[in-house]
């Protein structure tokens, strides 16, 4: 069973995207939506890495709804202050 949420992202372009969310009582993760695995060398145990796996709980599954605009960055005008009024 599907639980829906909306979304923003940002990569690869920011967009509105309809996801499923993870069950906030589910025994294995948490309500994380996945089960995090540390590696580590066998000789001196030293931390190699980590890896998220997904739990059976959630589906990965998202749709995009809307592709979002590209906001401007806005520069304040030359005879602008930063300091405060005070």
């Amino acid at each position: 069973m599907f639980r829906l949420r909306l979304k923003v992202i940002d990569y690869p372009r920011r967009a509105l995207i309809l996801t499923d969310t993870p069950r906030r009582n589910c025994p294995d993760c948490q309500g994380l939506g996945g089960i995090e695995q540390h590696y580590g060398y066998p000789d001196t145990g030293e931390h190699w890495g980590s890896d998220i796996e997904p739990c059976p709980c959630w589906s990965t599954w998202r749709m995009t709804l809307l592709p979002l605009p590209r906001w401007t960055r806005r520069t304040p005008p030359a005879g602008y202050s930063s300091e405060p009024p005070f």
